[in-house]
């Protein structure tokens, strides 16, 4: 049995509007709410959208190892429109944080779970709408985590 190699993972939830953001503890255990950035689609071809600028600050920050996007991947397991901008988006931010790489993992039915999840905590409403991005972001980590320790267990 190889152990993992130690290092805080960085989950990343791409929405049209926001951003959602995860990290991990350095034991890739436990994924726990970080920030929501807001999407800057006014940056220029060339420029780096503040969004992927924050990430890779908070990359270098945190020493993050690995960075981990939600793919959304539709029920049926295809690829439409939000996977294809989820992919697109991966790619900047790999571009922007190279050498770390950059992990594209199946996120379907992440933002259901973390609404599920907040409303049963009674997180309900604006409050809701303002942690949904980040509480999605720690589904997709955290799933992410307890496959790479069913893995290498």
């Amino acid at each position: 049995m190889t152990e993992p190699s130690r290092g805080v993972r960085l989950g990343v939830d791409v929405g049209q509007v926001r951003v959602g953001v995860a990290v991990s503890d350095p034991d890739g255990i436990l994924a726990t709410p970080l920030v929501t950035l807001a999407r800057d689609l006014k940056t220029g071809i060339d420029a780096v959208p503040t969004d992927i600028s924050e990430i890779a600050r908070l990359v270098e920050l945190h020493e993050v190892v690995t960075v981990v996007v939600g793919l959304p991947v539709t029920l049926a397991g295809g690829h439409g429109p939000a996977a294809n901008n989820a992919t697109a988006y991966a790619q900047r931010v790999a571009a922007a944080i190279a050498p770390v790489p950059v992990d594209l993992v199946d996120e379907r039915m992440s933002t259901v779970v973390a609404s599920r999840r907040l409303a049963e905590r009674g997180v309900r409403g604006r409050r809701q709408r303002a942690v949904v991005d980040q509480a999605a972001a720690v589904e997709i980590l955290q799933s992410w985590l307890d496959r790479q320790r069913r893995r290498t267990g």
